[in-house]
């Protein structure tokens, strides 16, 4: 018994550890970003897309809410990779309610939806041309930890006080 639950728990961690989002990409057209969708969004309305990136804003309307993205490649895990260039902002409408205090800027996310067009606007004093998607699934990531940039570890010899 001891071993068969031996052999079980790793299994368990690693199924724990890869429950990412796996989108469904069958009909999702994989390779078209924000950046091909405005220059040729005659051909490519109506299209599945699978596109993530960090929020830049999240506004609730009447019926429906609606995210600016700042696209980024997605690696395997389907997970924006800020590190790369980003490929170009893009608005993301999910019909019903999004709660934006979750939906905050700086958030990462990955939505998988259909191409409805595009929409103008501004990007601070510029004019802007964005690619709209219609969400039909979505993945909120957790937000990124802050990393301590104090060493962990301290030599010496003292008393230490605190609260």
């Amino acid at each position: 018994m001891m071993r068969l639950a031996l052999a079980v728990i790793p299994l368990l961690l690693v199924a724990a550890c890869a429950s990412q989002p796996r989108f469904d990409t069958n009909d999702t057209m994989l390779s078209v970003t924000p950046e091909d969708a405005v220059a040729d969004m005659d051909r490519l309305k109506g299209i599945r897309v699978l596109w993530g990136g960090v929020i830049v804003a999240a506004h609730n309307r009447e019926k429906t809410t609606r995210l600016e993205i700042l696209g980024y490649p997605l690696n395997g895990r389907q997970h924006p990779v800020t590190t790369e260039s980003p490929q170009r902002r893009f608005l993301a409408v999910k019909e019903g309610y999004l709660e934006t205090a979750d939906y905050a800027q700086g958030r990462r996310v990955t939505v998988a939806g259909t191409l409805t067009g595009t929409q103008s606007g501004r990007v601070g004093e510029a004019t802007y041309t964005y690619p709209v998607v219609r969400i039909e699934d979505s993945h909120l990531w957790p937000k990124a930890e802050s990393r301590r940039q104090e060493p962990r570890f301290h030599f010496g010899i003292g008393v230490l006080f605190g609260n």
